[in-house]
């Protein structure tokens, strides 16, 4: 059975309580007769499975659909009366759709699950006094865990002792530096962040030695906690979705009456009742756009494909969609915008600042515009030389050398090697004889060294500890006596580098005789190193795309205030006005019920900082109350919740935790930034074609509604037959509106402002348009019908074949309406699209075949009308593209004078829904 108990505040107890408390000696351990049992009582140390999607699961998604319902309803009422034929050409329809949607589908969830795939984690417990490794499921509270650099830790554990102990907890707080351990109790109220006594489970030991009581595993762990946090977010319908569904509702509605009320008014005019019951089955299967499911089921699979070959692995295929119809991404910091690792940015020296400029190989070092050559110059010399004699980390050799230690000791080796002062050649000079592992308390670490008879004393620590314990400074000219005024002075700069968001690591060193001096007293002041996490180099352009794109950027970071606004106005995403509001002043704040002073002062934040995991999901709560269609970005466990919550969760694939990919709809395999850009393109690209060929659809099935409808309703013939009306569908429909969906988009499409989220799939001009081309298609229709009965004088079922190409012809030529009306009639993105021309001369030769096959024309009722029929029915066809097109042209003329007066959909700071 699994426990999910704690400790309470075990940060804010002596570590002898606990361990009274949970019967355990540090020394000793546990037995192993009782860390079984306390297991049988715990359960593993494991977080509960990620639930996989069953194939079966997948399957039964592609029929949620109601016009898949409707569908499945027409095949039914089909074979009840008989229609074989009818019922097997549905059936096919719903297998095509489902077949395409599962498939897709299903290699999109098991390739997120081969990516979730971990290795075990070992780990070093004392049981019986003997140190001995594990599988760190076997862990249980009580264990005495003991943890060196490189470790991951596997619990939640109250540090019994600590030697310079570092541990990286990035992807838990969001907190991108290695984070100081102590074994001293502190304050109850102490946030998580800031528990420096407490190694969380999934953080990693970047430095040192330290043990640890297990006081919390599994579920019982922040981590578990996380995760039972994206358990309960509840996952938002995709925007697509909403539509398709909504549209779907209304279509339900409209063939029900239309098919009752052609049947009702043909058994008026005196027809059998059995036909018109087929008949108004017949309009159902016209009313209902069969092709829609599937051409949007091709046409996201498409947009899913073109993603994993930018490296954006797509969990679900109207995630696609929805990130098109974007208007806000919340993005973490640490590891999403910037590099997550350590970079020295510059040195503050006694008598000038030093700038880095470059990286690697090509960092160059420069003051008052004049570059400077390290050899040459004493005091920056020295600096490096303190960077890399105290220091712990430790480089292997090659480019894929391994890197293990603090990234800011890692940073200095690193500038120092490119500097020419290498850690080889400083061990010869400066032999190591003594380390004195950092001190929470003074805040300092120190190493000391045997140098031409004398002993070297190399210091590095927090600025503010380092200043006070110096009495002298190492400048230009020499060691000089520090004046009184002189601490004040580096204490200035030191502020001025922390609120531009540098991590200052203060160099300090003396000489003596002898290697038992206190290392901290009487030092000499070298200076302060500035460290930065580099911001990624592709960030700015993705984020200027987005702007241009109308799509507003918000960080959320649990680091500092300064440094999250210093990379945010590195990435661009503020200007001087930058806002910057602390999670904290969420905590009042409830998302269902956000008041007008909350909406307004979301819509001036550009950065979130100190951001715990619950606000997190807080935040995307608050911004989808406003009105947003919300991506958020992240890697860590912190970010797990808010992903799935999220209109759209974006996880990194190289760096991202198991936890934040399970949570995400998308995953960034190259983790770039700018893939969300080539992503977000696709899926406006997507939503202007599936609204292209929806308009399509609708303007087709409702010319076949009404050429019947209106046949019935003044008495003629039925001019259409079931059959005939479901090859139509899924010839003239399917193929040119799979091919509008397949058009690459206009260039245009991320300069322009992101759609309202509130804005249908169809809005009032297209059900319009579509009233329009479906009246004109039906007038060309009717009329050919009529002049092929009274006219030409045909048979009844020749006028039907009249009638049935004058329908096909004029759907096929209906595809040149639906271009934008801003584009020129012969060159635009439907002509452009070589797709729609291969659709066309495949859907005549279909329907030539049709006609002229005898077996396929005796199956379809289509005998051949004769040369005048023919010519008929081509003539007539051509009347509503010439109609269509008055429209287009029409429709451009209001349009423009609409958007000359009208303010866009507007979702930048100023402009933010709610």
């Amino acid at each position: 059975m699994e426990s999910t108990g704690r400790l309470e505040a075990p940060y804010a107890r002596d570590a002898e309580e606990i361990a009274g408390e949970l019967e355990t000696r540090p020394s000793r351990g546990l037995s192993s007769k009782e860390a079984s049992r306390r297991r049988q009582v715990h359960g593993p140390n494991q977080l509960r499975g990620h639930e996989t999607r069953s194939a079966l699961a997948i399957l039964a998604h592609q029929f949620a659909s109601i016009i898949v319902w409707l569908l499945c309803a027409a095949a039914v009422m089909s074979l009840v009366l008989g229609d074989v034929a009818d019922a097997v050409a549905i059936a096919v329809v719903l297998i095509l759709n489902g077949a395409i949607g599962f498939f897709t589908e299903l290699r999109a969830a098991r390739s997120m699950e081969a990516l979730s795939r971990i290795t075990k984690v070992r780990t070093r417990v004392r049981r019986e006094s003997q140190v001995k490794e594990v599988d760190a499921r076997g862990l249980v509270p009580g264990d005495i865990v003991v943890l060196d650099a490189g470790d991951i830790v596997a619990a939640d554990m109250r540090l019994v002792s600590a030697s310079n102990i570092y541990c990286d907890e990035s992807l838990l707080t969001g907190e991108s530096a290695p984070v100081a351990k102590h074994a001293s109790k502190i304050a109850a109220d102490t946030s998580l962040a800031e528990r420096a006594n407490m190694a969380f489970s999934g953080t990693a030991v970047t430095q040192g030695l330290a043990e640890g009581i297990v006081v919390a595993t599994g579920m019982a762990t922040e981590l578990g906690h996380i995760s039972a946090l994206a358990e309960e977010a509840v996952s938002e319908a995709s925007p697509l979705e909403k539509r398709l569904d909504k549209l779907g509702h209304k279509l339900v509605w409209l063939t029900l009456a239309l098919a009752a009320l052609t049947s009702v008014t043909g058994i008026m005019w005196g027809h059998s009742t059995p036909e018109m019951i087929k008949t108004g089955v017949a309009l159902a299967v016209a009313a209902i756009p069969e092709g829609l499911p599937v051409v949007a089921t091709l046409c996201l699979a498409r947009g899913m494909w073109r993603m994993a070959a930018r490296n954006a692995l797509v969990n679900q295929l109207s995630s696609v969609e929805t990130l098109g119809a974007t208007t806000l991404i919340l993005t973490d910091k640490t590891g999403t915008l910037t590099e997550n690792r350590m970079t020295a940015v510059g040195y503050i020296l006694a008598d000038r600042d030093i700038d880095v400029l470059g990286e690697g190989e090509n960092a160059r070092f420069s003051a008052d515009d004049r570059e400077l050559d390290p050899a040459e110059t004493e005091d920056l010399n020295w600096a490096l030389r303190i960077g890399v004699l105290c220091n712990t980390a430790e480089v292997g050799s090659g480019d894929a050398g391994t890197r293990i230690g603090d990234p800011m000791e890692l940073a200095l080796l690193a500038i120092a090697t490119n500097a020419g002062v290498t850690r080889s050649s400083l061990r010869k000079e400066f032999k190591e004889v003594k380390q004195y592992a950092f001190d929470p308390s003074r805040k300092m670490m120190a190493t000391v060294h045997a140098h031409e008879g004398q002993f070297v004393y190399a210091v590095k620590g927090a600025p503010e500890s380092v200043i006070e314990a110096s009495d002298k400074l190492f400048s230009k000219d020499g060691v000089r006596e520090m004046s009184e005024r002189d601490p004040d002075g580096w204490h200035a700069r030191n502020g001025r580098a922390a609120r531009s968001g540098q991590r200052l690591l203060a160099l300090a060193m003396k000489t003596a005789n002898s290697d038992a001096e206190d290392p901290y007293g009487g030092l000499t002041l070298v200076g302060l190193v500035c460290l930065l996490d580099p911001l990624r180099e592709d960030v700015p352009a993705a984020i200027r795309a987005s702007q241009d794109a109308g799509v507003r950027v918000v960080m959320m970071t649990g680091d500092h205030a300064d440094t999250a606004a210093k990379i945010a106005r590195d990435a661009g995403l503020g200007t001087d006005d930058l806002k910057v509001m602390a999670g904290r002043d969420l905590a009042e704040f409830d998302p269902e019920t956000p008041d007008e002073a909350m909406r307004k002062r979301l819509r001036e934040t550009d950065v979130f900082a100190r951001v715990a995991p619950d606000t997190k999901l807080k935040l995307v709560s608050l911004f989808q109350h406003s009105g947003h269609v919300v991506a958020m970005t992240g890697d860590g466990v912190n970010d797990a919740p808010a992903l799935k919550k999220a209109d759209i969760g974006i996880a990194m694939g190289l760096r991202g935790t198991q936890v934040a990919r399970e949570a995400a709809d998308i995953v960034l395999k190259d983790d770039a930034f700018a893939t969300i850009i080539a992503a977000m393109r696709q899926g406006r690209v997507i939503f202007e074609n599936i609204r292209k060929f929806v308009v399509y659809l609708m303007s087709c099935n409702l010319s076949e509604v009404l050429v019947v409808g209106i046949a019935v309703g003044i008495g003629l013939p039925v001019p259409l037959l079931p059959l005939q009306i479901l090859f139509l569908n899924l010839v003239t429909d399917v193929f040119p509106a799979f091919a509008l969906g397949l058009g690459k988009g206009d260039d245009e499409i991320m300069r322009q402002p992101p759609r309202d989220p509130h804005e249908p799939m169809v809005d009032a001009p297209r059900w319009w348009l579509i009233g329009l081309l479906g009246a004109a298609i039906t007038l060309a229709t009717l009329a050919a019908f009529a002049l092929a009965l009274f006219q030409l004088d045909l048979d009844p079922g020749k006028a039907v074949t009249v009638a049935f190409l004058t329908l096909a012809l004029a759907q096929l030529w209906n595809v040149f309406n639906v271009r934008r009306p801003s584009m020129k009639f012969f060159v635009n993105e439907i002509t452009r699209n070589p797709y729609v021309w291969g659709a066309l001369v495949l859907c005549l030769g279909l329907i030539a075949f049709a006609v002229g096959n005898p077996g396929l024309s005796s199956v379809l009722g289509l005998p051949s009308p004769g040369p005048q029929g023919l010519f008929l029915a081509c003539t007539m066809s051509f009347l509503p593209l010439a109609v269509g097109q008055v429209f287009v042209l029409m429709s451009h003329l209001r349009t423009a004078e609409r958007v000359a007066g009208r303010k866009p959909h507007a979702t930048l700071r100023s402009q933010a829904p709610g």
